[in-house]
């Protein structure tokens, strides 16, 4: 049996930017991305703490050291600059593997959207 679990967690960053006139896609900082072992075009999907929004897209590698989580295109109706999101994304595997399997789950500084140390 395979199942959905969990792999990677960026848990409670703000918005600091939309762009709506933009293909689609969330960017985000490469420090962040590495941390939580996500990649360029990976699915992700979105909660926001805010408005109570989830939604689904794919990573745009964004400026490393920046701190920057910008929703493009459609996106961006979804939050607004200031929202706390949380991005996840989950990995296929079967049950045995599941069980043994740990996330990779940052929780960065709120405030900078950086890690904390």
């Amino acid at each position: 049996m395979i199942i959905e679990v969990l792999k990677s967690k960026i848990h409670r960053v703000h918005v600091t930017e939309a762009c709506l006139d933009y293909i689609g896609s969330i960017t985000i900082d490469e420090d962040l991305m590495d941390a939580a072992n996500l990649v360029r075009g990976e699915h992700v999907y979105i909660v926001n703490n805010n408005n109570g929004a989830r939604f689904e897209t794919y990573i745009i590698p964004g400026q490393r050291g920046s701190g920057v989580i910008c929703l493009n295109g459609a996106a961006a109706r979804l939050a607004q600059v200031g929202d706390i999101i949380i991005i996840m994304s989950y990995a296929s595997m079967d049950i045995e593997e599941a069980r043994a399997f740990q996330p990779w789950v940052i929780f960065p500084d709120t405030a900078t959207n950086k890690l904390l140390k």
